[in-house]
């Protein structure tokens, strides 16, 4: 059947062929590998994905908390197709920035990203475990993870400490012999209780006299471990986001052996940042291609309406909303991708800046544009039917997904500032 995908290359639609040739025009255009894979995962998304949406959603309304079998189907597929493991540049080959068209892709449909084992938090968990894990854990943890044959959560913020400051969690991590006992309150645990989900990372103070960015540590817990208690599912403005949900879980004296830790003591907040980078690229990414599917879905439905005797299509005020829609996503994707290429350059480090400015532009700009395709569908865009308040929703949740926009706008404003550190005004300079 994959073969299906190369013969249906001259019947991908117009819309999309025009979106490989245009999608990407920036300083730094993708390699021809790259284009290649652009456009045989947009020949796969239209052979597979897109004609799965309504079998995901009716095999998920009847079982809320098993992944439909849709996308086990899929992901057979994708690897057949060697569109597997895209994100990580050790086994594509492909950098950050030339990944950013295909994670966008697969941010126009909710469960793609799965389909291709490009999911949060797995992607984040894996880049992890291949940068800091030791052997036995990349056997037993990453391996399996890269085959697509489980999934995992991972634990950081919590109900009782302002988290976005990763400085200020409380769950503790103490030694006990041969092992590291755990103990607090996580919540926002994506995925933990999906029955594929095989473990979670934890992350706790292990030392709270330590310099403070060296109290951290992180370690694996396998679920099932007794003490681990999931305690209640988590809402997202009223969606559970099924199948994988967010979870608010307890850590009663939970013990893992000494081997647990990830590359070692006092070494968490490290490994958070390291591992915060690229998700939070992704992250951005992925909302570039529901913003332009919110925007898609809001010109087909101007076309097709006539209020008071005249096409929405022709009115001053729709034109002029689908041009600022139309505006602040190249906007968004442009600077996404300088940001990609940056890292590529330079490192999280260096593309620090850049990366706290996508985090703030991505997730607005999504909302704006959804907004405005919900405004335009009338009580329909405030219903299920059209999928639109629920990206809003997802849109909206970005704004706090790897840090509120008040912490990267506290960073760009610093690293700005500093610019002029030794600096004195231009009337001063002037004599006035």
């Amino acid at each position: 059947m994959v073969r299906k995908v190369g013969r249906r290359m001259d019947r991908v639609g117009e819309h999309m062929s025009r979106w490989i040739e245009q999608g990407w025009r920036s300083e730094a255009h993708p390699s021809g590998n790259t284009k290649d894979v652009v456009a045989r995962l947009v020949a796969f998304m239209e052979e597979w994905v897109y004609p799965a949406e309504v079998q995901y959603a009716q095999e998920l309304a009847a079982d809320r908390w098993t992944t439909p079998s849709v996308v086990h189907r899929l992901q057979e597929e994708a690897r057949a197709a060697g569109l597997w493991n895209l994100f990580l540049p050790e086994i594509s080959g492909l950098s950050n920035r030339n990944y950013a068209p295909l994670c966008e892709l697969m941010g126009r449909v909710g469960f793609a990203p799965e389909v291709f084992n490009c999911s949060a938090p797995d992607t984040g968990n894996m880049e992890l475990l291949l940068k800091f894990g030791s052997h036995d854990q990349k056997q037993q943890w990453l391996e399996p993870l890269l085959r697509g044959e489980m999934r995992s959560a991972f634990a950081m913020t919590e109900p009782a400490a302002a988290s976005s400051d990763a400085t200020n969690i409380e769950a503790s991590i103490t030694r006990d012999g041969d092992a590291w006992v755990l103990n607090g309150r996580k919540w926002w645990t994506t995925g933990i209780g999906n029955a594929c989900c095989g473990f979670v990372i934890f992350m706790g103070k292990s030392n709270p006299k330590a310099e403070r960015h060296l109290q951290q540590s992180m370690v694996i817990v396998p679920i099932g471990t007794p003490g681990m208690r999931i305690e209640r599912r988590l809402s997202l403005f009223g969606y559970d986001d099924a199948p994988h949900g967010h979870y608010e879980v307890d850590f009663d004296n939970v013990r893992v052996p000494f081997s647990a830790m990830v590359l070692g003591e006092g070494r968490g907040f490290e490994v958070a940042q390291g591992r915060l980078g690229p998700g939070r690229i992704h992250h951005c990414m992925r909302l570039i291609g529901l913003a332009e599917r919110a925007l898609e879905t809001m010109c087909r439905r101007v076309k097709s309406r006539a209020p008071f005797g005249r096409a929405l299509a022709t009115r001053d005020t729709i034109i002029e909303r689908i041009a600022e829609s139309r505006i602040e996503i190249e906007q968004a994707r442009l600077l996404t991708h300088r940001a990609a290429e940056s890292m590529d350059r330079l490192g999280i480090k260096g593309a620090r800046n850049e990366i706290a400015m996508i985090k703030v532009v991505a997730p607005r700009m999504a909302a704006n544009v959804i907004d405005r395709a919900i405004q335009v569908h009338g009580a329909a865009g405030l219903s299920a039917d059209f999928g639109l308040a629920y990206a809003y929703a997802r849109a909206r949740a970005m704004r706090f997904v790897d840090g509120p926009d008040e912490v990267h706008q506290r960073a760009i404003g610093k690293a700005e500032l500093a610019k002029f550190a030794d600096s004195v005004p231009d009337s001063m300079q002037n004599g006035q």
